[in-house]
């Protein structure tokens, strides 16, 4: 099977400091993977490094097998990098539509398909960004995200500060997207048990290094690691 992303070696940060120490990860085309790791570990370091806005030290970083490692990042979005940051980053003064259609490319993802996955958008679609709650603003950053048919799309604590009800609505659309339609997606995730169950792979990263990596249905069942590296026990 072929990688759509491929990290290797890399050391990076910001400025002066060094925050990933030679990581190495990979992920099959089509296939999802959680990043996991108590905060300040790298997670989102490393995700900032393959759109391109770290100092990168050493290591490359390939995109379906083509190396994007000296792209700007809106030379990465256009080969094809979907980002969902945790800022969300939604234009506050444009409406739900007019936020996807302002960006939208060609491909399988639309503004049709979007509303269907996330109802309350229809239902908002002439509110401005501003006017939307937060999980609301959520679920149009990363409608946003597919509208522009990315090959990879990363997410950076798309649950965080949401409420429950709306985590869950988060966490069946995520599942949808990577188990039903095959997007490769990268999600960085606190909540540990639910984003294990809807991805195939994982890594955990401690100190800015890889210190586990396998599949989410083994590290579910791991115990003595989960306790170990996330403070949570097996499910």
């Amino acid at each position: 099977m072929t990688d759509i992303l491929s990290v290797q070696h890399l050391s990076a940060g910001y400025g002066n400091a060094v925050v990933l120490g030679d990581v190495s990860i990979s992920l099959p085309e089509g296939q999802s993977l959680a990043l996991l790791g108590r905060n300040g570990m790298g997670k989102t370091t490393l995700l900032n490094s393959i759109i391109g806005v770290t100092r990168r030290r050493t290591g490359n970083i390939v995109l379906g097998g083509v190396d994007i490692t000296k792209l700007r990042p809106e030379q990465r979005a256009h080969a094809g990098i979907g980002w969902v940051p945790q800022e969300r980053n939604i234009f506050r003064s444009l409406t739900v539509e007019e936020n996807m259609t302002a960006v939208a490319r060609p491909g399988p993802w639309n503004v049709a398909r979007v509303y269907e996955m996330f109802p309350r958008l229809r239902e908002r679609r002439a509110n401005m960004g501003n006017q939307l709650s937060g999980g609301e603003q959520q679920m149009l950053a990363v409608g946003r995200a597919l509208v522009l048919n990315p090959r990879l799309m990363l997410l950076d604590e798309p649950t965080e500060g949401l409420a429950p009800i709306i985590v869950q609505e988060l966490m069946t659309a995520l599942a949808r997207i990577v188990r039903d339609e095959g997007l490769s997606t990268v999600i960085v995730e606190q909540h540990a048990h639910k984003v294990l169950q809807v991805t195939h792979q994982a890594v955990i990263l401690e100190r800015g290094a890889v210190v586990y990596a396998g599949t989410s249905a083994a590290l579910m069942e791991d115990g003595a690691i989960l306790e170990r590296h996330l403070g949570v026990t097996a499910g």
